[in-house]
């Protein structure tokens, strides 16, 4: 059969065959539904023999034989989803069996230039020849140039490096508590209090995980970190009345939540923080782990609004895939902070700030965010028309590439047959929510793909 140029020609028969079944010579895909419908599709691609890595190097065989040696050997933290990948390229993933997918997940929003990036690839390679690790007892020039970078581009004045968004959101609560107390020189009582909202998510550490609404988070390691108080997210009055001088240290926010379910702050909720901080004396932190570096169009999802905070949360796409977090801050914060105060061992090493660099570079080149936002648009206005019929889809929402379909029952059936079709998604919010923060790069064609497969999963929602 024929397809299209880089697009999705598939068709449904009745007959059996493996899931999306992937032969890197023809480029042929098999993909199959739950319900043993088979979906027979081709993509024009071109695969170098290089990116399939045979398992058994590893000492493995087939997924199977991977999935139970994991079981029997890590925590069981993790409802991993039944396939091992192995390798990948752009916006490609395969797996063990060479299966390929389509990835709209990057790594829960991470990969934010896909997969093996060459110049991302000569950087970390280059880095790894000269210096990988010499702890932040030493300076290191990659650091010291990653950090200027960001303040060249951002609000802050001052930088501080961690290895995530958990424990840059835990810095940022101790960076807090100490402003608080530097501001308090007369002996007061300094304020410790904490706000935060509905839906937010902030981390799974002790310190973060108290500012993170879902019960279910929190409720296993109680008692969490007394202080917060959660807020309805864009409840100007009652983060109006809430905001108090001595009481609270600072407010965590996230102008647009991943996790809660690609929920978007308004520019009068944010500036309300803004203002009712700057009365009270508190901070207001943005937390971008997930919104920010270009994800939104913008380079910062705060620039959106115009309304600029005192600290911001980085992690996810900095590194693009390898750990990293940061901490932005103005100079008012920073003046507060002492030698000793906190710090890391691994946090920004010379060969993940190397990295880090690399992102940099291309996400800040002209006309990339634009791009972003462009295809973001697109993205949004194609998914209306595929799916905008469906009785089960609420809303399709976001910014640049960060995009939220709600539904009006669980997602994840929907996840399930877009996996087994070859498309990579994840859910947010209650669960109802199709959450789609594909690799920054990815092509327009690839998203009409995506596109086009959700909307035929769409259909197995009604018999599920």
């Amino acid at each position: 059969m024929s397809c299209s140029h880089g697009l999705v020609n598939s068709y449904i028969s009745s007959t059996g065959g493996f899931p999306r079944l992937f032969n890197p010579r023809t480029g042929r895909l098999l993909v199959r539904f739950d319900n043993s419908r088979r979906v027979s599709a081709c993509l024009n691609i071109n695969v170098e023999a290089s990116t399939f890595t045979n398992s058994t190097k590893f000492g493995f065989g087939e997924s199977k034989e991977v999935m139970a040696s994991e079981a029997s050997v890590l925590v069981g933290t993790y409802a991993r989803v039944p396939i091992v990948l192995l390798s990948g390229k752009g916006c490609k993933l395969y797996d063990v069996e060479g299966r390929e997918y389509l990835d709209m997940t990057s790594g829960i929003a991470v990969n934010a230039l896909g997969h093996g990036d060459q110049d991302w690839v000569n950087a970390v390679t280059e880095q790894a020849n000269i210096l990988t690790h010499v702890s932040n007892v030493f300076y290191s020039v990659p650091q010291v140039e990653l950090a200027k970078r960001l303040v060249e581009c951002s609000f802050a004045d001052r930088i501080f490096f961690s290895n995530s968004g958990t424990e840059a959101n835990e810095a940022a609560i101790k960076f807090a508590r100490k402003f608080q107390r530097f501001s308090q020189p007369d002996g007061k009582q300094p304020a410790t209090e904490f706000i935060s909202f509905t839906n937010c998510f902030h981390g799974r550490t002790m310190g973060a995980l108290a500012l993170t609404s879902k019960e279910h988070y929190r409720s296993p390691f109680e008692p969490v970190m007394p202080g917060v108080t959660f807020l309805e997210y864009g409840n100007i009055q009652a983060a109006k009345e809430a905001i108090q001088r001595g009481k609270t240290a600072a407010v965590f926010v996230e102008p647009i939540q991943g996790e809660g379910g690609i929920c978007s702050a308004t520019k009068e909720f944010l500036q309300s923080l803004r203002d009712a901080c700057d009365d009270a004396g508190a901070l207001l932190v943005f937390d971008e782990v997930q919104c920010g570096l270009g994800r939104t169009g913008y380079l910062w999802a705060h620039e959106i609004y115009g309304v600029f905070p005192d600290i911001m949360t980085l992690a996810k796409p900095l590194a693009g895939g390898l750990p990293i977090g940061a901490v932005l801050m103005t100079e008012k914060v920073a003046s507060a902070i002492n030698y000793g105060d906190h710090g890391s061992t691994f946090a920004g090493s010379p060969l993940v700030c190397k990295a880090a660099l690399s992102v940099l570079d291309k996400i800040t080149k002209p006309g990339f965010l634009a791009s972003v936002s462009k295809k973001g648009q697109y993205l949004k206005e194609f998914l209306v028309q595929k799916l905008g019929g469906n009785k089960h889809v609420k809303e399709v929402r976001g910014i640049g590439l960060i995009i939220g379909i709600e539904l009006d029952v669980s997602a994840s059936p929907l996840v399930d047959a877009c996996r087994n079709s070859g498309l990579l998604i994840l859910t947010a919010g209650k669960g109802n929510v199709v959450r789609l923060v594909p690799p920054l790069i990815i092509s327009e064609q690839e998203l009409e793909v995506g596109a086009d497969i959700l909307s035929k999963c769409l259909a197995l929602l009604d018999e599920n």
